[in-house]
């Protein structure tokens, strides 16, 4: 068994386990995303026929209960030192001391993806744990963003996963889905960065571009090598996206842009920008691709944030930019471009959000199994139970709402308000469960050691970019009433 512990020095940092799988099989995944997978690691599905001997064979009353112990991943945690003991045996009735496998996937989510999935949910798992666990609070503490890293998420296969071809590894939209809860799970900077090359930039690039723009762009940022980042938001345009006034003018074998995009992750270091404006021939919405070194363009960094800190944010300022018409995205014109892309971006938040409230619950139930009050565990008090409960019912259905969504959009039934219901779902309850587990560990929780504050910092922007709660309670609501709330 591999064992990855997280970086942190105490010794109540839970140890994140990490199966082990024969490497043969990954063979039968995607070969784009195991090619550079299958030296870091071995990832296999856990076996089903491990599952035969557990399962129900019948709902009759006299059906023998499911034993939970053999199904459990790892030995049912000791209680702590105070805690109490049931009386059960090991093995015996499953609500009488579940085993840690249960708690964790109490719907059986697991059960539900297919095996490429499974693949790519642990290699993702083990990428985040190997090698990004161990820099991230550096990246934070110094606001420092390791291009390196973004490199060998792309040698991994895990930039644009979704897309087929061009480099890219052609998998589901859940597959997608469970690499920014894995990735979040760790740091939502990373994920961010994450989302934005992949469903901001390349996802337009292979909707609506040109052949010789996909042949162009997308093996490059495929692997990492180019830096992308999505220009959208104005200082004076932010939830109302389509009062822009970035202006393109037709010169005839070119545009000139002008304008200025505000909170853009990924600028400072971007290699190209997406950038949407609108045209001065018909006002129409358009996409551009907007290369590092055109003149006129320059991409400062917003300094003292406070959230997202290893996710470089900054500004797009155009002076009269010169884009070649080969750069216009063709196929799209018109407010659907950039909300299609964000769509698939809101999506995916809504999957890593789960995944960094997994990580606060994670360590807060091992804090409160470890610390002691009062001659016992804070785990044994009834209030500390409820509040992980909680957390737990809010997870646990959480992640199962955005993969019934997710599976709706891989079949062509998902509708944009859905989006919008997962979006604010995820996001808020996400920051909430965090807000709570930080408070458990009292004092200790404000301490970045400890891991959880830093998600608590960096939820506050993910419930915010791409669309406030707020706003997605007005599309929510004006799918209610007909009525909307603005215009």
């Amino acid at each position: 068994q591999l064992w990855l512990k997280p970086q942190a020095p105490r010794s109540h940092q839970f140890a994140a386990r990490v199966p082990k799988h024969a490497a043969t099989s990954m063979l039968r995944a995607n070969p784009t995303v195991m090619r550079a997978l299958a030296p870091r690691m071995a990832v296999l599905r856990r076996s089903k026929s491990a599952m035969a001997g557990v399962t129900q064979t019948s709902s009759s009353p006299s059906s023998v209960p499911v034993d939970w112990s053999k199904v459990r991943e790892t030995p049912a945690p000791a209680p702590a030192a105070g805690a109490p003991v049931s009386a059960a045996k090991p093995g015996g009735d499953p609500f009488e001391w579940d085993s840690e496998s249960h708690w964790r996937d109490m719907l059986l989510l697991g059960e539900r993806l297919e095996e490429e999935e499974v693949l790519i949910r642990d290699a993702a798992r083990q990428f985040a744990e190997s090698a990004l666990m161990p820099i991230v609070l550096k990246g934070f503490r110094e606001e420092h963003f390791d291009k390196g890293l973004f490199k060998e998420m792309g040698s991994a296969g895990l930039l644009g996963s979704f897309i087929q071809g061009y480099g890219c590894a052609g998998a589901s939209a859940t597959a997608y889905g469970l690499i920014a809860r894995e990735v979040e799970r760790v740091d939502s900077a990373y994920r961010s960065t994450l989302s934005v090359q992949s469903s901001l930039v390349m996802h337009p690039i292979n909707l609506f571009g040109s052949e010789e723009q996909k042949e162009r762009f997308l093996p490059r940022l495929a692997t990492g090598e180019l830096i992308g980042c999505f220009g959208l938001t104005e200082p004076d345009h932010g939830s109302d996206p389509s009062g822009m006034v970035t202006k393109a003018v037709d010169k005839g074998d070119h545009y000139l842009l002008s304008g200025a995009k505000n909170w853009i992750t990924n600028s400072p270091i971007a290699d190209l920008c997406i950038v949407w404006a609108k045209t001065s021939t018909d006002d129409k919405v358009r996409g551009f691709i907007v290369e590092r070194g055109m003149q006129g363009l320059s991409t400062p960094k917003i300094d003292g944030k406070f959230s997202l800190r290893a996710s470089p944010t900054g500004m797009i300022h155009l002076d009269e930019v010169k884009v070649p018409k080969e750069n216009v995205l063709p196929n799209v014109t018109g407010m659907r471009g950039p909300f299609a892309c964000l769509n698939s971006a809101r999506l995916g938040i809504a999957w890593g959000a789960w995944g960094a409230a997994e990580f606060c619950l994670e360590t807060a139930r091992q804090y409160t199994m470890d610390r002691q009050q009062f001659k016992r565990p804070l785990a044994a008090n009834q209030l500390i139970q409820m509040k992980m409960a909680n957390a737990l019912t809010e997870i646990t259905i959480g992640l199962n709402a955005v993969l019934q969504a997710t599976r709706m959009k891989e079949e062509g039934k998902l509708h944009s308000n859905v989006i919008s219901m997962m979006k604010r779902n995820s996001c808020t309850k996400a920051l909430d469960i965090a807000r709570t587990c930080r408070d458990m560990l009292g004092g200790n929780g404000i301490v970045d050691e400890y891991q959880i504050i830093r998600h608590v910092c960096n939820l506050e922007a993910v419930n915010t970019y791409e669309g406030t709660a707020d706003i997605h309670a007005l599309v929510l609501g004006r799918s209610l009433t007909g009525i909307p709330a603005f215009k």
